[in-house]
């Protein structure tokens, strides 16, 4: 008699990666004024840290897309491995070097490696597993990230204030205790291929195919509409509310990050008989107003509630645009979720950084930046009707 494999433990596995590339993304930059002061690192040299982690990022989507026959058990831990590594040396590493930037840009580099496989092979890992709610369960999946931002920004906000914040490396080697123990848990767990190796398709034959290019912009509209409020979230809810950057951090992104999490959890749970591209419409129609709350209302308050409203309506988008595409081009294959993480990290570096110099050319006006960045959901809005209209779905 056939053992029947227990897909759960793959979902937990998976749901920790997700909270895993949470805590790399998320981690190190509450950690800014730390280096600036203990390790008399310029501010202006440590915006090199997002930039090389995502940089990096970047690059491992682009190589999980060229090379077909990935090992998705061997590759997958890989990533928990390097995320634990790269989380654990930051505590050590910085100190051996005559200066220190060289060694937190080496852990940076090393756990910027395992979150972009994370966020390549997570997705496919879930839709090749026999669950009736496909669609469902990858918002459900991607609700995770959310809660790890979450997690990550409150649970070192509470360490710091307990047991102050020179203690950031205890707190360091414990958020790497996370990935380290998820290594077991991708090791046992069933793991299924997305489609065979040999039926895969490659990232030259997917560029070849036209109906593949509305979905690629799709996501890039995705990650930008995601990111570009995100990422400001903080900036904003300092220069809206008046609040100090401590209240701004828990204002903004952790508020954003909680609505998109209940967001994607709502659907996750209620969303099985709603018709996807329809659903992610009307989310992108809200985005769009929620942008335009933001940035054009006078009082600070309402303001901020088009920010936190954005965080409910971009919350289907990158899962829902990953479930669409390999649901119109299921031979897609590993090269397919490659690629459309590599689009929707183009959007997320593009968007926020239109936000940034339409802000600077506006007189550091915030509001104007967030203005001109709500043209990326009208783009996906824009993309979902070109895709409805050809039937693509």
């Amino acid at each position: 008699m056939t053992k029947t494999k227990d897909y759960s433990r793959t979902k937990l596995a998976c749901y920790l990666g997700f909270v895993t590339q949470a805590i790399v993304a998320n981690f190190t930059p509450l950690l800014f004024m730390v280096f600036h002061r203990e390790y008399e690192i310029s501010i202006g040299s440590l915006a090199l840290i997002p930039a090389v982690f995502y940089a990096v990022q970047l690059l491992v989507d682009f190589l999980c897309a060229k090379f077909k026959n990935i090992d998705y058990r061997k590759s997958i831990i890989v990533s928990e491995v390097t995320s634990a590594l790269g989380l654990a040396g930051m505590a050590f590493l910085p100190a051996l070097f005559p200066d220190p930037l060289v060694g937190i840009l080496i852990c940076v580099t090393i756990y910027a490696i395992g979150s972009g496989l994370i966020e390549v092979l997570c997705s496919p890992i879930i839709e090749a597993c026999p669950f009736p709610d496909k669609e469902g369960m990858m918002s459900l999946l991607h609700s995770f990230y959310c809660w790890g931002v979450v997690g990550v920004v409150l649970g070192s906000t509470l360490f710091f204030a307990l047991f102050g914040i020179e203690n950031w490396r205890i707190l360091t080697c414990l958020w790497a205790l996370i990935p380290l123990y998820n290594i077991i848990n991708f090791a046992t767990c069933p793991i299924e291929p997305i489609v065979e190796d040999s039926e895969g398709m490659s990232m030259s034959q997917l560029f070849k195919l036209r109906m593949f290019w509305p979905f690629l912009i799709l996501m890039v509209a995705t990650g930008a509409s995601e990111a570009s409020m995100a990422q400001w979230a903080s900036a904003f809810a300092e220069a809206s509310l008046g609040v100090d950057k401590a209240i701004g951090d828990l204002a903004g992104p952790c508020g954003f990050a909680f609505c998109m999490g209940l967001g994607r959890m709502w659907y996750g749970k209620k969303g099985q008989n709603l018709d996807l591209s329809t659903y992610m419409t009307w989310a992108g129609i809200l985005c769009f107003a929620s942008y335009l709350l933001a940035s054009l209302s006078p009082i600070p308050l309402i303001s901020f509630v088009g920010c936190m409203l954005s965080g409910l309506a971009v919350a289907i988008m990158w899962p829902g645009s990953i479930s669409l595409t390999s649901a119109s081009i299921p031979q897609g294959g590993t090269a397919l979720f490659a690629l459309l993480a590599l689009a929707g990290d183009v959007g997320g570096t593009v968007g926020p950084s239109i936000v940034g110099l339409c802000t600077g050319s506006a007189e550091n006006n915030i509001q104007s930046g967030l203005l001109a960045a709500s043209v990326f959901p009208v783009l996906l809005v824009i993309c979902l009707l070109c895709i409805r209209r050809r039937k693509l779905y």
